[in-house]
């Protein structure tokens, strides 16, 4: 573990870094973000990262790190639990719910639990109330690496009342260390995808992927804005064992593979996220997790937990050159 720098806040901020085999990860207190993935043999990063603070606390706060308690968004800001309506942060164009607003995971300092020379586990504590959520909720999330080149990511969460909760990684990818993704393969096992309105939120559709240029089924190579992606793929009506969902490769021939028990899986174009000096669509984001906007559509599930049900996700990501 080794300091990473002080917030504006005046926290310290740690970066842990992990590594078996081929693959080392290095991941940060400040949003659990994974900061860098380096697979042996491949001169340049995976994961698209920065060596400076400011820059997460700035211009890239989602990039790497875990978001939630509610990942991606809800229309109209607000949930209703137990008969009780819960008004949330607007934070999207003073209308809609992104990421959780200024008090979402991605802004907090997380604590190192348990480390060895291959895993790490942070935990964070969200009082009651904190991003307008009821309950006190234990949030853990453990990062694994292992033979063969793999990162697993176990996110386990607990609360003390019903509330809402929907986790997910936010890391934008670029297997080729090229100026944008252009050019990569992506293949995604969805029959489905949930069309969106102007405000980037679903219209409460379940479009079928045929013969439309959604359809990723069989793989292709996206190009920029065609098509504009910033869409929920429905992987499954609800949580799943652990199984292959999706597949990118890059031009260089460095390949994913990932995995998740998750019903859905967001894939973002980066077409107006950025980091300092770089230029947008420089990583495609892929955030496997429930799909976006549940409280608010019948038929998207629910990401409601209990005392009794509490939250699991476990994500895999598989890498080969």
């Amino acid at each position: 573990m080794a300091y990473f720098g002080t917030t504006q806040s005046g926290e310290d901020v740690e970066k842990i870094t992990i590594s078996s085999g081929d693959l080392t990860v290095s991941i940060l207190t400040l949003g659990a973000v994974v900061q860098d993935v380096r697979l042996t043999g491949v001169r340049h990063g995976l994961a698209l990262g920065s060596d400076e603070l400011k820059d997460y606390e700035t211009t890239m706060g989602y990039f790497g790190a875990i978001v939630g308690p509610i990942a991606n968004r809800i229309s109209n800001a607000r949930v209703r639990l137990d008969g009780m309506m819960y008004e949330l942060e607007r934070n999207e164009n003073g209308d809609t719910h992104l990421h959780s607003g200024s008090q979402g995971v991605h802004r907090k300092i997380w604590q190192v639990a348990s480390q060895t020379a291959e895993s790490v586990t942070l935990a964070l504590t969200l009082p009651d109330g904190a991003a307008g959520l009821p309950g006190q909720r234990d949030i853990m999330v453990t990062y694994q690496v292992s033979a063969l080149a793999t990162l697993t990511m176990t996110i386990n969460g607990t609360t003390d009342a019903a509330t809402c909760m929907n986790l997910a990684s936010h890391i934008y990818w670029n297997l080729d260390g090229s100026k944008t993704w252009e050019g990569h393969h992506l293949r995604i096992a969805a029959d489905h995808y949930l069309p969106i309105d102007d405000r980037t939120c679903p219209t409460g559709e379940i479009a079928t992927v045929a013969g439309t240029p959604m359809d990723f089924r069989k793989g292709q190579v996206p190009q920029i804005g065609a098509p504009a992606l910033d869409h929920n793929f429905c992987l499954a009506g609800g949580k799943q064992a652990l199984r292959d969902v999706l597949w990118l490769t890059g031009n260089a021939g460095v390949a994913m593979t990932v995995a998740t028990t998750e019903a859905g899986v967001q894939i973002h174009d980066a077409a107006t996220s950025r980091r300092p000096g770089k230029s947008c669509y420089e990583g495609l984001v892929i955030e496997p997790q429930a799909w976006p906007d549940t409280p608010n559509h019948r038929g998207f599930g629910s990401i409601t937990v209990t005392g009794g049900q509490p939250y699991t996700q476990v994500t895999r990501w598989q890498f080969t050159r």
